[in-house]
């Protein structure tokens, strides 16, 4: 560990000690326009201490803690339209302890996550073409199916193709893709920092596109998301077979204006009940919707008032299965931390927010958030908790979630200091379901330090 905890330093010390470089301005008074390398490399760290009391997750002890370190390293070579990329990832963690939330999703140790060939084209009336082949990274639309994943200690990553499309004004993206999975996946291996090569097969493929453009200001996104999955050899699953289609208009916030988003997906295919082959085939019907409204307020502080409502399909007694699958979506933009909190996500809940947003300065951002939760379908577990009551008997209100978070570029661009923190205020269902965790209220704090080279 003492070696791993010395890389921080060392990258630290080479971010004070870069030099600036100087500006040659030319005779008209403006800088030349600077000229593309052909080779670029990219290095970063982040290093986050979280601590956890009152666990709200089902089956994972009271209290946690764990000292995260992600280490990426990224490089890429550009000759003409053609490309060739690679990145190293180093995601490891301590301080986690067996029967804690530690688990795959903190730990990923020595992956190469993307090594890829990319072709870039020019199309008539200045569109583009961009394709890239191999191992990759990428983020769809607004992030809440799929997502490369930042908060998170270790990346979502996939191999396969990813072709983008710019023309007519629009942007359109193309996708076939077989998720990895990271390995090794056992808590044991987990705890040690184990390193193995992450697994991608065609027993789990992931295809679609997603088209996106404006209109009068406003943005407007398609998506149509397919999701399969079979068991592998000693490792059943529930076979699912997922069609997910997403809609999304938007208006981007300005200072003295509204601005409003509005986000639904609908789900359907089929699922197993469980596991075992024998399980009956369930017809899948789910959807969300995420909507909001907001308003900068004019001036140098960027304050920001947001109204918000969620609502995410939980899996009701009728006969089928009606629990929203998220995919690879992102949770932290609307729902909270995850790492070892991971409390609240897109499943099962129903939820109006408040949310204050401040930007006093380019290098200080700030939010503070409240929502109080409500089980879409009582008999369903509560969002991404696991608690469960299936007679309904305790209602369908779970608590209150307060949370927040702090950003500041302590050198722009180069190291920056995060602070998160969430307090999850429980109500009877989550404090006297039969499998709640016997603790009091949540609450989660972290801290993290990002360093860019």
């Amino acid at each position: 560990m003492r070696a791993t905890l010395l890389a921080p330093a060392a990258l630290l010390a080479m971010v004070l000690a870069r030099p600036v470089a100087a500006q040659v301005v030319t005779d008209e008074g403006a800088p030349p326009a600077p000229e593309t390398p052909p080779f670029s490399i990219d290095a970063g760290m982040r290093i986050r201490y979280e601590g956890l009391a009152g666990q709200a997750r089902a089956g994972i002890a009271d209290d946690d803690q764990l000292l995260s370190i992600r280490t990426t390293l990224h490089g890429e070579y550009r000759t003409g339209g053609f490309r060739v990329g690679a990145e190293l990832s180093d995601s490891r963690a301590y301080l986690g302890k067996a029967g804690g939330a530690v688990s795959a999703n903190e730990v990923d140790a020595l992956e190469l996550v993307q090594a890829y060939v990319g072709l870039d084209l020019p199309l008539a009336d200045k569109g583009s073409a961009r394709l890239r082949l191999g191992r990759i990274k990428f983020d769809i639309g607004a992030r809440r199916l799929l997502a490369a994943h930042d908060y998170r200690n270790t990346a979502s990553a996939f191999t396969g193709a990813l072709a983008t499309i710019k023309a007519g004004g629009a942007t359109f993206d193309l996708f076939y893709v077989l998720p990895q999975v990271h390995l090794p996946d056992d808590q044991p291996s987990v705890l040690e920092n184990k390193a193995a090569f992450d697994r991608e097969s065609f027993d789990l493929q992931l295809w679609g596109g997603h088209a996106a453009w404006q209109w009068r200001g406003t943005d407007l996104e398609l998506g149509y998301f397919r999701l399969r999955e079979r068991d592998r050899p000693g490792e059943p699953n529930r076979n699912r077979d997922l069609h997910t289609i997403d809609a999304r208009i938007a208006r981007a916030p300005a200072p003295g204006a509204p601005d409003y988003e509005v986000e639904g997906a609908y789900q359907l295919g089929v699922i197993r009940a469980d596991t075992s082959p024998a399980a009956a085939a369930l017809d899948v019907a789910a959807w969300f919707v995420h909507a909001e409204i907001g308003y900068t307020l004019p001036g140098t502080a960027g304050l920001r008032v947001e109204l918000g409502y969620d609502y995410v399909s939980g899996d009701g007694p009728a006969r089928g299965y009606g629990r929203f699958d998220t995919l690879y979506g992102s949770r932290r933009t609307d729902f909270g931390p995850g790492a070892i909190y991971s409390a609240v996500g897109r499943a099962n809940i129903s939820s109006p927010e408040v949310r204050v947003e401040a930007a006093p300065s380019k290098r200080i951002d700030a939010f503070l958030s409240y929502r109080p939760m409500w089980s879409a379908t009582t008999a369903d577990s509560f969002s991404t908790t696991g608690v469960r009551d299936p007679m309904g008997t305790l209602g369908s209100f779970a608590g209150h979630q307060v949370e927040g978070r702090l950003r500041w570029w302590l050198i722009p661009s180069r190291l920056q200091l995060e602070l998160d923190g969430a307090w999850l205020a429980k109500a009877r269902l989550l404090r006297d379901a039969a499998n709640a965790p016997p603790a009091g209220d949540t609450r989660y704090v972290a801290l993290a330090l990002s360093i860019a080279l």
